[in-house]
């Protein structure tokens, strides 16, 4: 006997033309998340714990994955693999098969950007997987999120600069580089090539870093030769960690465009081993874009992070207060507005040495970008932030504040990166959720002590009206429906960051160069779901 799947209704999109049914005999790989043995408790939050203990003690029991494993073969589909630390089960089956199993109707549209396909309405699951599944992901395979970048050629930038300049005027703790540290980096497209990589770091005189793709749910590494698309994204983030904590070994995670590899790539980089410091997500989409099954299924994920001690950094949105959606009222892009993601916000930044002359929010009108942030409407305040007056939002309700921090996103002060052979300046508030982990990598490495849910400290001494310690406060601009102010405020939160003090409220001190360890890097890995699910597309901002 079938039931509904709560929180798995799926709106069609506009604009897409329908081609018919999805053939019966079509391959589909969906993944299935497995509740919790036992919800996480706040103070494994607080004092996070070895990820091989996290997933024992907080992962998905055997029994549950053999019941729903069970069903699922009986059902004529096959279970690909079974991750009970990171609660993921991918499945195949014919379009007949996962059909009528989780009773969806699945229809084969396109948007301009090529085919996919799509579900409405709610799912449901059978009896023996009642329950023990929480999310149904992937059967539809939309696009499910948008790179938040913007290119500019580099002769066309007011200012720019490179990341190292950039660090030196928010003053990264002296002596650190994030020797011993690793940051994760997941990417929904696009590819790099190391020789873009060789020849942007020996320009800024800094060794290339220790690069690693790791392929998830069949997607990999693949430049597609097209500086405006999503190889930006990718050659953005790397070379922003890498020229800012050139010692950390960064892996980049790759996955297909959709509600499924998403989550995929985050469990993966999550438990794998060694545990990661930071996992920087420079993707994201409007929180109402999502299916209310997929967003917690994500925030869960961004849960199992912080109980490891990963700090999560997230871009708020180019798109301003309305998030790029289309009945003008204000919206929070997720996964920024998860209360377990560090929020990261944008400016327009001026200055030199390790000196700023002004920092404003960044906003260049409709045409040119602005950053995001605003108040979920789907994630209550958390209690770090009930200080610092968090305004209402569309509904009338308080939620959860975005962005919690900032830094400089503006094309027109943005950075010089190197991106399929070219020479580009890119901003956009994806610049900032890779600069914030490469922060966190060197304040890890200065303390050592990973930060994990990092807020509750970085909140700490905030108020409606005066920023915490360690911060710039940005107190001029707006992003359309909110405005700068004194205090953290729905455009740049807290403000833009001011490394050595932040070392400080973190309660350490700059060392010289070299690992001092710390946190924990036992592990599980996470699953290796490798199946033959194809990439479904992007939706870069250039």
């Amino acid at each position: 006997m079938h039931g509904p799947l709560p929180g798995s209704e799926r709106e069609p999109i506009a604009g897409t033309s329908a081609q018919g049914a999805v053939p019966a005999d079509q391959q589909i790989d969906a993944t299935l998340v497995l509740r919790r043995k036992a919800e996480v408790p706040a103070e494994v939050l607080e004092h996070p714990i070895p990820s091989d203990e996290f997933a024992r003690l907080y992962g998905a029991d055997q029994a549950d994955a053999d019941a729903v494993a069970a069903a699922v073969e009986a059902a004529g589909a096959q279970v690909v693999s079974v991750d009970l630390g990171g609660r993921l089960m991918r499945i195949r089956g014919t379009a007949s098969v996962v059909q009528r199993l989780f009773g969806a109707d699945l229809q084969v549209v396109a948007d301009g950007t090529g085919t996919f396909r799509q579900r409405t309405g709610p799912l449901s699951l059978p009896a023996d997987l009642h329950g023990r599944v929480t999310a149904v992901l992937g059967l539809d395979d939309r696009p499910q999120a948008e790179a938040h970048f913007r290119v500019l050629p580099a002769a066309a930038a007011a200012v720019s600069y490179t990341p190292v300049q950039v660090g030196a005027m928010y003053q990264f703790p002296p002596g650190t580089d994030g020797t011993g540290r690793t940051v994760a980096i997941i990417e929904l497209g696009g590819g790099f090539a190391q020789a873009d990589l060789d020849a942007y770091f020996s320009g800024l005189g800094i060794p290339t870093p220790t690069v690693t793709a790791v392929g998830v749910d069949g997607a990999s590494n693949v430049p597609g030769q097209d500086p405006n698309g999503a190889d930006g994204e990718v050659l953005l983030d790397i070379e922003v960690v890498g020229a800012l904590a050139p010692g950390a070994h960064i892996i980049v995670y790759f996955a297909p465009n959709t509600d499924a590899g998403f989550l995929d790539a985050v469990t993966t980089a999550a438990h794998a081993t060694p545990t990661p410091d930071a996992i920087s997500i420079s993707w994201g989409q409007s929180e109402d874009a999502w299916t209310a099954q997929a967003r917690t299924a994500m925030d869960s994920a961004f849960v199992d992070a912080a109980g490891m001690g990963v700090t999560v950094t997230a871009a708020a949105g180019d798109n301003g207060s309305g998030d790029g959606a289309i009945d003008a009222t204000a919206h929070a892009d997720f996964p920024a507005s998860s209360p377990h993601v560090l929020a990261c916000g944008g400016t327009t930044l001026h200055g030199s040495g390790s000196t700023i002359s002004s920092e404003t929010v960044w906003n260049d009108g409709s045409t040119g970008g602005a950053t995001g942030g605003g108040v979920s409407d789907v994630f209550p305040i958390p209690s770090w932030q009930s200080a610092v007056g968090v305004p209402t939002n569309a509904g009338g309700t308080t939620g959860r504040g975005v962005p919690d921090v900032a830094g400089d996103a503006d094309p027109q002060t943005g950075y010089k990166v190197r991106v399929d052979g070219s020479d580009l300046v890119i901003g956009g508030t994806s610049a900032v959720a890779p600069l914030w982990a490469a922060l966190v990598a060197r304040l890890v490495q200065a303390t050592g002590t990973r930060t994990g849910l990092i807020q509750p400290k970085l909140y700490a001494g905030a108020t409606g009206s005066a920023t915490a310690p360690g911060f710039r406060d940005i107190t001029s601009g707006s992003n359309g429906a909110f405005g700068a102010k004194p205090g953290w405020d729905a455009c740049t939160g807290l403000g833009s960051p001011v490394g050595a003090s932040l070392l400080t409220v973190l309660g350490g001190a700059a060392t010289g160069g070299g690992s001092t360890g710390g946190g924990s890097t036992g592990g599980s890995h996470g699953g290796k779901g490798h199946g033959g699910h194809k990439h479904g597309g992007h939706h870069p901002k250039g």
